[in-house]
């Protein structure tokens, strides 16, 4: 007979919930699981790993095009094969899939396939007929794409479940909507041969980044053929035999063009509806549940995570907020999460990634205290690694509040952006001041050299500048 009863039950198997119910369990509690599609949520089946599977994919084959330039031959005609890119991808996301699954039943999580609802203090109802009950309630149901009513997704209009199993490379694509899945989508189409536009209502692409770098993606993008209309937005299409006609508003002015598909990248929603939230004293803002810094609802035993927790939309939030609640329910001293301590990364090419505040909040926030900052920047033109690589354009720029040298913020624009960010995330969780930073000794030749040559360069110290 199935066990009904458990210390907790975590709603949602994303990278929030499996990893809420692994630490429920190492901490000896009675666990179960409910997730009602593929464990590893979103993320792992159609998000975060699906699509950078497809982006290396991309790198490899734009690596083969240039092989020339590197002394290699024979492999400068290289040629995208979609369907073998995809098939891969979706090899990759069931190998960890099958992961998840495999921690689940190490740890002795009990796993129940299927949808849940709050029926109760402490009760659940599955769509299966079952009810579980528990001491501790997670929802971790994650979110979706954000629906927009002048592109109905269907056969010619994708949204990103569609966009990472295309059966053919589109001749013309429309992507909507430029912060990080808009602008993977862009890189990786483009690379493999389509002619893409990029737009977005607001003034800069990737408008959560630091301005100095959107503007360096932007250049980045258009340098490559993507084509970037900001301050642009659809006002209506149709579909045709020919593909999806489309008005765009730019700057005041109408464009009505033709494209072969249209991706819809126009941000996410909080999974909210379905869950039985109205008889309870869990509260939604903007389609997101409330809680406190310790994942807490309004509902005594109810907790929220990840995504459907509100932004920043990242799964190592996720995992990091799942740790942090199942700790704190289970009594041991934990420290809320800083979201300024909370990396950033948009796997586009070149990456982009950030931590911290951007430099002009970060000016604001100096001025409002009666005091400044300094801001180091070092290009990658400089550093012997990079060179050797072949990958020589791009910066970093950190930023550093001039009187305590605390690191404020951290920007970095480069392919291997996303690994490199990771150097000045432990240093702001250290608490680590530009003096701890100047005397740390980094291997040479490193990419991770520019951080350092960044650092310096905010004290008038840049060695290789």
């Amino acid at each position: 007979m199935t066990k009904t009863s458990f210390d907790l039950v975590v709603v949602g198997g994303g990278p929030g919930g499996y990893v809420a119910a692994i630490r429920g369990a190492q901490l000896g509690m009675s666990v179960a699981l409910v997730e009602r599609a593929e464990l590893g949520g979103i993320c792992l089946n159609w998000g975060c790993i699906p699509t950078k599977a497809l982006l290396h994919s991309a790198t490899v084959l734009r690596a083969c095009r240039e092989a020339a330039h590197y002394g290699v031959t024979g492999a400068g005609e290289a040629r995208p094969d979609l369907a073998a890119m995809v098939t891969r991808s979706r090899k990759v996301a069931g190998r960890l899939g099958q992961g998840v699954a495999h921690l689940m039943k190490k740890n002795g999580v009990t796993v129940f396939a299927a949808s849940a609802r709050l029926a109760g203090s402490g009760k659940l109802a599955l769509d299966n007929g079952a009810t579980l009950s528990a001491k501790h309630i997670i929802l971790a149901t994650g979110a979706r794409a954000r629906e927009l009513p002048a592109l109905p997704v269907g056969e010619r209009i994708w949204a990103y479940r569609q966009a990472l199993v295309a059966d053919a490379i589109p001749a013309s694509l429309l992507v909507v909507g430029a912060g990080a899945i808009g602008a993977e989508f862009a890189s990786f189409y483009r690379a493999v041969g389509a002619e893409v536009t990029l737009i977005d209502m607001t003034p800069e692409i990737l408008l959560q980044e630091d301005a100095e770098i959107s503007q360096l993606a932007r250049k980045a993008f258009e340098k490559q053929g993507i084509r970037v209309l900001t301050r642009c937005a659809v006002t209506a299409s149709s579909t045709t035999a020919d593909g999806v006609k489309v008005t765009l508003e730019h700057d005041g002015e109408k464009i009505e063009q033709t494209f072969d598909r249209v991706i819809v990248a126009a941000g996410i929603v909080g999974n909210v509806e379905n869950l039985g939230l109205e008889k309870t004293r869990v509260k939604i803002e903007k389609t997101h549940i409330v809680t406190d810094g310790l994942c807490r609802t309004g509902e005594p035993g109810v907790y929220a995570i990840g995504d459907v927790a509100g932004a920043p939309w990242l799964a190592h939030k996720a995992s990091h907020e799942a740790v942090l609640c199942v700790e704190a329910i289970a009594g041991l001293p934990v420290h809320t999460i800083d979201p300024l301590r909370i990396p950033a990364c948009t796997y586009s090419y070149p990456q982009v990634a950030s931590i911290g505040m951007t430099e002009a909040r970060a000016r604001e926030h100096a001025t409002r205290h009666g005091g400044d900052i300094r801001v180091g920047k070092f290009t990658f033109a400089g550093n012997g690694k990079a060179i050797a690589m072949g990958e020589d354009q791009g910066l970093v720029k950190t930023v550093f509040d001039a009187k305590s040298g605390e690191l404020l913020g951290a920007h970095i624009i480069h392919p291997e952006a996303s690994e490199l960010i990771t150097g000045y995330g432990v240093a702001a969780s250290l608490e680590a001041t530009e003096e701890d930073l100047m005397h740390t000794v980094f291997a040479h030749p490193t990419l991770s050299e520019t951080l350092h040559e960044s650092v310096l360069a905010a004290f008038g110290r840049a060695l290789h500048a």
